[in-house]
């Protein structure tokens, strides 16, 4: 920044030239500084680096933030599909756990009618489990309800690796 003095106005007395010489070291010594802080690279650095470093520990919090919510919504989301899942699995075991206690009845009922009538219509391989079912029809019960159990799970294991 200059300043200069016009033609023909000169200092009119000692005071008013040290007012002037005051004012233009005045200058001059901004003058000086303003080049000195464009000069100054690694000061400027260093507070670039500062700003950068509060920029990117604002960011940091944010993010964790941000992290800590949306993995409470994840975890929300999992315990609310196992929820379903377990739901339906259950139901699933129910359902088919009545199929085959009827499927079970019903196979006891045939089999209490082809003992009465005797294992002559039975083929020779199955007559041995059809006299030993006859015996202990609990026991053919028993079977079928864990055989439902056994699918049932299937079906839930299944599905829960589809999603």
């Amino acid at each position: 920044m200059t300043h200069r003095i016009p033609h023909g106005s000169g200092a009119k007395g000692p005071d008013e030239l040290r007012r002037q010489i005051e004012h233009t070291r005045s200058q001059l010594g901004d003058t000086v500084a303003q080049l000195m802080d464009k000069a100054d690279v690694k000061g400027r650095a260093r507070a670039r680096a500062a700003d950068l470093r509060d920029k990117a520990g604002a960011m940091t919090v944010q993010l964790r933030v941000s992290a800590r919510h949306a993995g409470n919504a994840v975890q929300d989301r999992a315990t609310h599909a196992g929820h379903l899942v377990q739901d339906r699995a259950a139901h699933a075991g129910h359902v088919l756990q009545d199929h085959a206690a009827h499927a079970g009845h019903a196979v006891q009922d045939r089999a209490a009618r082809a003992g009465r009538s005797g294992t002559s219509g039975v083929p020779q391989p199955l007559r041995g489990a059809l006299r030993s079912g006859m015996r202990h029809p609990g026991a053919i019960a028993a079977v079928g309800v864990l055989g439902a159990a056994a699918v049932a799970a299937g079906f839930a294991w299944r599905r829960q690796r589809r999603h």
